[in-house]
């Protein structure tokens, strides 16, 4: 046995242990190791003989390195060996599969001969990629989150966005659904078309009908001309319906054939009217149990949640909430606050234990009113909203089976002191707590908050 033979036996043993391929070539590119993960990567049946560079197949060698050495400022390497190691990415494609490789080669000596031997590394980066390819998504759909639950999220929603099919978003108020139905639109291929928003909560049920169909002059008191409806205004586009659950049960058929079939009668008129609109749907109910309460019809429920998608509470991923603090800081400064607000870690902890009920938009929130309430240019625990800080002083010392109950008497606090402060006008409250009327409303039912008895104390 040669020395060399020697040379790469005892190598062999030890290389065979290494996370990243190995291939090692002599000076006639005849190929005299590589260990499995080198074949693995580079997907190599185990049936095929490796003896010469020429049988990697997908790999040029000789153009990458030359590439490579260009790129790394060598202007001669067209007209001299590329010796010095150079690095390079290469995406290799086996079948339907593809994987992101960084290779490293160079020319090493070896003391058992004297001529050079040509080492290549391959490392699998393809996780990375994709996770950079998702981050730069995230950063596309308007969500600051590094969660990668909600990454997953995204990465899903990136997916399924050039299809027609209908998308049903559930979540708490304030998890960001809104910006996720707009990043659905604009990775669609109606992105070019109308995108039209309706929070069916916003309107009340006398109206919802027009506001979505239209209606012709005369149709009721008040109709003086004929209006065109959210469904016409969003043909060849998309129609995205927030609080979908609060549409009447009165309404749902004739909503689900303008879902299904793409066709309606505007108020007061017999002519059928087509469009072609993609209709997104979100609620911060859970249209399941609406379903099996009777209070939204399962037939509708199942046409609109043909891809139903969970958006996870921000308490679900207390990790965004550092990010999200410097997020909100860095626009409230572009706003005119000041730009040089530091958070001390004590307030972070604090917010990082608060269960936020109002979600990102009750951060937000927070994040001014501790910016606000700075003491010399520094957010303390004593900066931040007396109703956190009330949670986080009873809260951290309960025992967690009486947790829930906890939570339930601090938003009937948080909820009366709102309104008070509102002078009894919910829509203020609303905004005073990051949630919205409806939302307000439903809490203050489940609470048996009675707004005459808060008004009169």
């Amino acid at each position: 046995m040669s020395q060399l033979d020697q040379f790469v036996a005892a190598l062999e043993s030890i290389l065979h242990h290494v996370e990243d391929g190995i291939l090692i070539a002599d000076n006639e590119q005849t190929l005299l190791y590589h260990n499995q993960l080198f074949r693995d990567l580079l997907a190599i049946p185990e049936d095929k003989s490796l003896l010469h560079m020429r049988d990697l197949e997908g790999l040029n060698l000789k153009k990458e390195l030359l590439r490579a050495a260009i790129e790394a400022g060598q202007t001669d390497a067209a007209s001299r060996p590329i010796d010095s190691f150079v690095e390079f990415e290469h995406v290799h494609v086996a079948g339907e599969s593809a994987r992101h490789l960084r290779i490293r080669s160079g020319v090493v000596r070896s003391p058992c001969t004297t001529a050079p031997l040509r080492l290549l590394i391959v490392r699998d980066y393809t996780e990375q990629q994709q996770l950079r390819a998702v981050l730069s998504h995230a950063d596309e759909s308007g969500m600051v989150t590094h969660d990668p639950q909600m990454l997953e999220i995204i990465a899903r929603l990136e997916q399924i966005a050039p299809s027609p099919a209908f998308v049903l978003l559930q979540g708490e108020s304030g998890t960001g659904k809104t910006q996720l139905a707009r990043y659905l639109h604009n990775k669609s291929a109606r992105r070019d078309g109308p995108y039209v928003e309706v929070n069916c909560a916003a309107i009340p049920h006398s109206l919802i009908e027009s506001e979505l169909f239209g209606h012709v002059k005369g149709a009721y008191t008040g109709a003086h001309q004929q209006r065109a409806g959210r469904f016409q205004a969003a043909h060849g586009g998309t129609l995205f319906l927030d609080e979908i659950s609060e549409v009447p049960i009165e309404l749902q058929a004739k909503l689900l054939r303008a879902v299904q079939d793409q066709k309606f009668e505007m108020v007061g008129s017999d002519k059928t009217i087509s469009v072609d609109v993609r209709v997104i749907t979100a609620s911060n109910r859970n249209l399941r149990e609406a379903v099996d309460d009777g209070s939204f019809r399962a037939d509708l429920y199942y046409r609109l949640a043909v891809i139903p998608i969970h958006i996870p509470a921000l308490r679900e991923r207390p990790g965004d909430i550092p990010t999200l603090i410097q997020h909100f800081t860095q626009q409230l400064a572009a706003r005119g606050y000041p730009s040089n607000t530091e958070w001390d870690q004590e307030a972070i902890n604090l917010m990082m234990n608060y269960p936020w009920p109002g979600n990102v938009r009750e951060l937000c929130n927070a994040v001014e009113h501790g910016i606000i309430c700075a003491e010399a240019g520094r957010v303390t625990a004593h900066s931040l909203p007396q109703d956190l800080l009330h949670y986080t002083g009873r809260g951290m010392a309960a025992n967690s089976h009486y947790l829930q109950a906890e939570q339930n008497e601090l938003q009937r606090e948080a909820i009366m002191t709102a309104l008070r402060e509102a002078n009894g006008n919910r829509a203020e409250a609303a905004d005073k707590l990051g949630i919205n009327r409806t939302t307000l409303w439903r809490r203050m039912q489940k609470l048996g908050i009675d707004e005459a008895a808060v008004m009169s104390h």
